[in-house]
């Protein structure tokens, strides 16, 4: 395949100022059980596409197919190069890239457990004692369990000379329960909104599911007859699983440059922040410093360079609760005056890189989530993610978990079902006054954020721990 990919650069050097070329092989499965049924096993293997990226007289021209075959080759080039001068027609904003040392990276991650090479059979045997485990339970009317493997092995190369070869494997497990009295209905997931990981079964078996399906049925049961939260305000903990969502959703997306100048807008939504902004504004609490770090070899969104070749590294997004940069392409980024974030992804090779989350993270400070609610004198602690939403400026918001806790004189007391909460982002973010340390982070992955049109989705992580938010409004319910 690397003499393929050279041979594909030395016709597109002298084409345009840059060109670049990506190839990936793509194997997904998924097993579903329902009510301990196996419901569905389905798989997509061997998947290959490849793209083909010129820039010409400003303007990108872009080409892809799925056939890897190197007299496909020159028709692809062809074709990208068409678009570019017909689209270059029509552009009045031109794209000029700054050139960038070359780099050459590999990365070939290697499961504990490969899904893919394991029998079948194997998998859905031990997946099927925990759905079993969930069935015939007093007042439990439903339940699910769920895994999806993912292996994708990519080439990226340029005419700026970088080279990178990877091979990566994600997993999402998910189990959930649904419990009635006749009189309403409540649902507790396990291990969350975003249980995405790094890793082959072996993930999978971590989490525990057997005993955490007898943990979270307790719950559903319990919430039944659980009270709501009747305050209008209140100091609430947010557990990492709701917390990442919380960053995706108020953070992540609004911090995606390509939003500031309306290069994404109908799919997904804009964003309140502007450029003048970045230096200047107080986006959250001191405390708060909130960075991307694609260079994260525990995160989903790992990578050695990104798709048009600028390597993985920090970028510190905001620090000590000012807005200092941004998620970034190499044509954002200079238009803002900044340094490429290492930013720029594609679902695969067919489809065209957009500015997305890699691991966008919140740096841990200090303490355990039992010291926290030790000095938490009343509140809540909260956590699992049930519904959502979000405007499209990223800026008004409001989410319902799935359970919390009541917390008096820093002691965990009674349940509490579907806390609601809602704000404005810069008022939230600046309501934190303690952020769980070292001990207590994780990362959190979701293979589904969409963007783009076409759309893609994309795997991506955030790590957190848990933190404090004061005096936050709530939706009470009677």
């Amino acid at each position: 395949m690397k003499s393929m990919i050279e041979k594909i650069i030395n016709k597109l050097n002298g084409i345009g100022t840059f060109s670049d070329i990506r190839i990936t092989k793509t194997d997904q499965e998924n097993i579903y059980f329902e009510r301990g049924n196996l419901k569905n096993v389905s798989n997509s293997l061997d998947e290959y596409h490849i793209g083909v990226r010129v820039l010409i007289k400003g303007t990108w021209g872009f080409a892809s197919s799925t056939e890897i075959k190197e007299e496909k080759i020159d028709q692809l080039i062809e074709k990208a190069v068409k678009n570019a001068k017909e689209g270059s027609l029509f552009k009045d904003d031109k794209i000029d890239y700054i050139p960038q040392k070359p780099f050459v990276g590999e990365y070939i991650f290697v499961p504990e457990k490969d899904p893919f090479k394991m029998d079948l059979f194997e998998k859905i045997e031990y997946m099927q004692k925990i759905a079993k485990n969930m069935v015939g339970r007093e007042k439990i009317v439903h339940s699910m369990l769920f895994a999806h493997f993912y292996k994708q092995e990519k080439y990226y190369a340029n005419t700026e000379g970088t080279y990178s070869h990877t091979i990566l494997y994600d997993v999402r497990p998910s189990m959930m329960v649904i419990s009635s009295d006749g009189k309403g209905v409540q649902t507790r997931t396990y291990p969350g909104h975003m249980p995405g990981r790094r890793g082959g079964f072996e993930s999978f078996e971590k989490f525990n599911f057997f005993d955490n399906s007898e943990k979270i049925i307790k719950e559903a049961v319990d919430l039944l007859d659980a009270p709501y939260i009747t305050e209008k305000n209140a100091d609430i903990i947010i557990g990492g699983s709701q917390l990442a969502l919380q960053l995706h959703e108020s953070v992540g997306h609004a911090t995606e440059s390509d939003r500031i100048f309306g290069m994404e807008l109908s799919y997904a939504g804009k964003t309140f922040v502007k450029p003048e902004y970045i230096g200047n504004f107080k986006y959250g609490s001191d405390i708060l410093t909130i960075y991307s770090d694609a260079g994260d070899k525990r995160g989903l969104g790992y990578h050695p360079v990104d798709d048009e070749g600028i390597p993985s590294h920090r970028v510190n997004i905001i620090k000590n609760g000012i807005l200092v940069d941004q998620q970034t392409s190499r044509f954002t980024a200079q238009k803002l005056g900044l340094e490429p974030s290492s930013n720029m992804k594609a679902t695969n090779a067919g489809d065209f890189p957009l500015i997305r989350m890699t691991n966008l993270c919140i740096e841990p400070v200090k303490g355990s989530l039992e010291e926290l609610i030790r000095s938490t004198e009343k509140g809540y602690l909260i956590d699992y993610t049930k519904t959502w939403s979000i405007d499209d400026n990223r800026n008004n918001f409001q989410f319902t978990t799935e359970i919390g806790w009541k917390i008096e004189n820093g002691e965990l007391k009674s349940i509490v079902k579907e806390p609601t909460y809602y704000g404005i982002t810069k008022d939230f973010w600046n309501s934190c006054d303690a952020i769980c340390g070292e001990d207590e982070w994780t990362m959190h992955g979701t293979f589904y954020c969409g963007k783009g049109e076409p759309g893609q989705l994309m795997h991506l992580s955030h790590g957190v721990s848990p933190a404090r938010f004061k005096n936050i409004p709530i939706l009470p319910k009677e």
